[in-house]
């Protein structure tokens, strides 16, 4: 009896509880007839497929590329006359450089451009002149150097914002500080239209040098020829807002038409 219940306690096992033996996945063998160094090669040759197609679909978008940049070209040369007289009348206008070759000859002068910075050189386009402005340095017996070196500090001090286009020194030397085709902070809401000279002296009354007055004469003649200006379009800094620069031409009127019309002079020897 003992031995028949101990039979009936041990657990009977069930199949679900027996585990097969778990097998190695088999290894994939190349197709027969099919070496491996044949499908790398099938490989290699898809990708230069890929290559291929895809140079030809960049080439193909650079063809469209110019067919468009040439149908520009040829709707615009067709068109532009049509555009000529409205031009005209907006040079008229807002004067620009002009196109055709300046009759005065470029005086000399030195090259020696400031740093871009926002108190002397801001940078910014210069896209039409109207004016051409005369200035005095304000400092007696400084040189067109030094008031170089003047605008030039303002990037680091701060103080204020100024600079012109071309300095002329009391010996008749001339330096040019901004290019052309850009804005100096010479003369408060015209900077945008107009180009600026300063002009250096000796003495307290303001009076220019005869070496300055000539220099000054030839370089506003040559600038009035570069932007189809006249004489007339010739202004001191005292036009636009009253101050009293440059001072001896503010306080002597005379002396300032005599200026003018030197230029004049110049202006119209050179159209003959």
């Amino acid at each position: 009896m003992q031995q028949s219940r101990q039979k009936k306690t041990e657990p009977e096992l069930q199949l679900w509880e027996i585990t097969a033996p778990k097998r190695k996945p088999a290894q994939r063998q190349p197709r027969a007839g099919r070496p491996v160094q044949s499908i790398r090669r099938r490989k290699a040759k898809k990708r230069r497929a890929i290559l291929i197609r895809c140079l030809v679909l960049t080439l193909f978008l650079l063809f469209l590329a110019g067919i468009f940049q040439l149908t520009g070209l040829i709707y615009r040369s067709i068109h532009s006359g049509k555009h000529d007289d409205a031009a005209s009348v907006w040079q008229k206008v807002l004067p620009v450089q002009s196109d055709t070759a300046n009759p005065i000859e470029k005086p000399l002068f030195t090259v020696d451009l400031l740093e871009v910075n926002n108190y002397s050189r801001p940078g910014t386009k210069l896209k039409k002149v109207k004016n051409i402005f005369v200035h005095y340095t304000a400092n007696p017996g400084t040189s067109a150097k030094q008031n170089k070196s003047y605008f030039a500090n303002l990037a680091e001090t701060g103080e204020r914002s100024a600079s012109a286009h071309f300095i002329i020194g009391y010996e008749g030397e001339i330096l040019q500080c901004i290019p052309l085709e850009e804005q100096a902070y010479a003369v408060k809401g015209r900077n945008n239209d107009s180009v600026s000279i300063e002009c250096c002296y000796l003495d307290a009354d303001g009076a220019f040098t005869q070496s300055t007055r000539d220099s000054l004469i030839d370089l506003l003649a040559w600038l009035c020829g570069e932007y189809g200006l006249t004489e007339q379009d010739i202004l001191r800094h005292y036009d636009a807002g009253g101050k009293k620069c440059p001072l001896y031409y503010v306080e002597h009127e005379d002396e300032w038409e005599q200026l003018i019309k030197d230029v004049g002079a110049v202006l119209q020897d050179a159209s003959h």
